[in-house]
């Protein structure tokens, strides 16, 4: 659908040719001036961008004082949203903010909905202990689909399925925190309101699961972990931030190739340390 015909199903008239943002890796993403203001227009396909806009109206329910952009609506294969002015980073009212979100908690781990992270299909049907919600919607699904791809060794995929299958030795069963379920540091933007939240990918699980993505391809700082924190960290917490770095380094192998194999066999190896 074109951009003009979706934008006229939602009630909008552009004003100008859309300005084309970077940075998206999966999908096309453009700033666009219509009658009522300025707005981001988001193409992709119509399933994942309606996971989206379920991801970012709950995380606007829950987030406070945390940024959301607001949804607009969904036309065909695009979502427009509120566009956010950028603005200073604020690291501690990032972590303060985060800290709150992941109070909001339910005892299932999942979603009511399966969604994507990227391009890859996310299953979400709940269980009620994490660590088989972790082993059975995160791990074993990506290790398997990596493995008929040739990206893994029989080796590979041994390790993951140990660290999957002692999960119950070492972690513990809790109620389930909402998370932004894909918060690396490319969807993180400071607006001028203050620290957003885009691009999500939710549901409910680990609250370390957000923070070991933000860990992966950056580093937050000092002060966004004593904000977050609010004292000292958990004793365990390099051992969990290395398990729920699997997920994504997995999603990294299936979606741009052997180039992140490193990288996962390198955290596996991290996990053998404790």
């Amino acid at each position: 659908m074109q951009l003009e015909l979706a934008a006229e199903q939602l009630g909008l008239q552009l004003l100008a040719a859309p300005q084309a943002l970077s940075g998206g890796d999966i999908a096309a993403v453009c700033v666009i001036d219509t009658d009522q203001g300025r707005l981001v227009a988001k193409r992709d396909d119509a399933q994942r961008l309606a996971g989206e806009a379920d991801g970012l109206r709950a995380l606007a329910a829950h987030a406070s004082p945390l940024v959301v952009p607001e949804v607009v609506g969904l036309a065909g294969d695009w979502l427009i949203m509120e566009f956010l002015e950028r603005g200073s980073p604020q690291p501690a009212r990032l972590g303060e903010g985060l800290r709150g979100l992941h109070t909001v908690r339910r005892p299932a781990h999942g979603w009511e909905h399966d969604n994507a992270c990227g391009r890859t299909p996310q299953p979400n049907t709940p269980c009620a202990d994490g660590r088989e919600f972790q082993r059975a919607r995160r791990l074993l699904p990506l290790t398997e689909l990596a493995g008929k791809r040739g990206l893994l060794s029989e080796t590979d995929q041994q390790q993951l399925h140990a660290v999957a299958n002692g999960l119950e030795s070492w972690l513990p069963n809790v109620s389930a925190s909402l998370i932004h379920g894909d918060l690396w540091s490319g969807n993180l933007l400071y607006s001028n309101r203050g620290p957003a939240l885009i691009d999500p990918a939710v549901y409910r699980h680990y609250p370390e699961v957000d923070l070991a993505m933000l860990t992966l391809f950056g580093a937050p700082g000092d002060e966004f972990f004593e904000a977050y924190w609010n004292g000292s960290a958990p004793d365990d917490w390099p051992r969990r931030e290395a398990l729920f770095q699997l997920y994504p380094l997995l999603n990294h192998l299936v979606l741009f190739g052997s180039g992140y194999r490193s990288g996962l066999l390198a955290t596996l190896a991290r996990l053998e340390q404790f």
